[in-house]
């Protein structure tokens, strides 16, 4: 009898995360709830040891891929996760980040009535720690000159994963700001073609605080100078946006 060869998944959605215990369940079940279900969930953790692998494992045999060893940061498990992934299309959602029900297939159908889309930015309700927003589509000749130029963060952004392979990953040199380099890179350098979900539907919850949030505005600059350099920006280009960036920090600080 002819072996029938299995259909890789539509989706791979990863999850990074290290010592969230009350948050990451809320996680997994908004990902494991979705209406459409040809998706594979990949779960990297970073060798917890605040009580998360004890959490992880309520759900291990509905986590196609559970890995948990220690790295050398955030970037580093992403790209560990992207490596297993055998999905066509890949999302991020971090520990405490929630998906709506039907995100997936909402993406699914913009893919599907336009085969020549490598990405999808969803509509996400962006919480921060003293307001909400809606952020929504995304104008990809603002990442020439502003880094906040989409949906907020990786929980709204859909990407053919072949295209990721080729940008290189995410470099794990940079700290922080590594997602805005492989941005720059898929959207300005690979020139890739997007669209995004009406500003009614909903996709996710990104909520305050993460990673970048530990870091400080000067650590976000130096960074951000450096991508641009790397992705040979125009060099007074830079100092212009370089200094525009300290201006308004400067302005937000004394006017607080």
């Amino acid at each position: 009898m002819k072996k029938i060869k299995k259909k890789p998944p539509k989706f791979s959605v990863i999850t990074v995360i290290k010592n969230d215990k009350f948050k990451i369940s809320n996680t997994i079940k908004s990902v494991l709830n979705q209406t459409y279900k040809n998706f594979e969930y990949i779960v990297v953790d970073g060798k917890s040891t605040d009580g998360t692998l004890k959490v992880l494992s309520k759900y291990k045999k509905k986590i196609n891929s559970l890995i948990s060893k220690s790295d050398n940061g955030i970037y580093y498990a992403m790209n560990k996760g992207i490596k297993i992934s055998k999905g066509e299309i890949i999302v991020f959602i971090n520990s405490g980040d929630l998906f709506r029900k039907n995100a997936l297939k909402l993406v699914r159908n913009l893919f599907e009535k336009n085969k020549s889309l490598d990405f999808v930015f969803g509509t996400v309700k962006r919480h921060y720690t003293k307001s909400t927003i809606l952020k929504y589509g995304f104008n990809k000749n603002r990442l020439k000159y502003n880094f906040d130029f989409a949906t907020a963060h990786s929980t709204g952004f859909f990407v053919k994963r072949k295209e990721i392979i080729k940008a290189g990953l995410f470099n794990t040199k940079y700290k922080c700001s590594a997602d805005y380099d492989l941005y720059y890179k898929l959207l300005i350098k690979q020139n890739l073609k997007g669209t995004f979900t009406k500003k009614k539907d909903l996709v996710g919850e990104v909520m305050s605080g993460g990673f970048s949030s530990k870091l400080s505005f000067l650590d976000h600059l130096i960074e951000e100078v450096r991508i641009r350099y790397a992705n040979q920006q125009n060099l007074l280009i830079i100092f212009i946006i370089m200094l525009n960036a300290i201006t308004k920090h400067l302005l937000k600080v004394l006017c607080r």
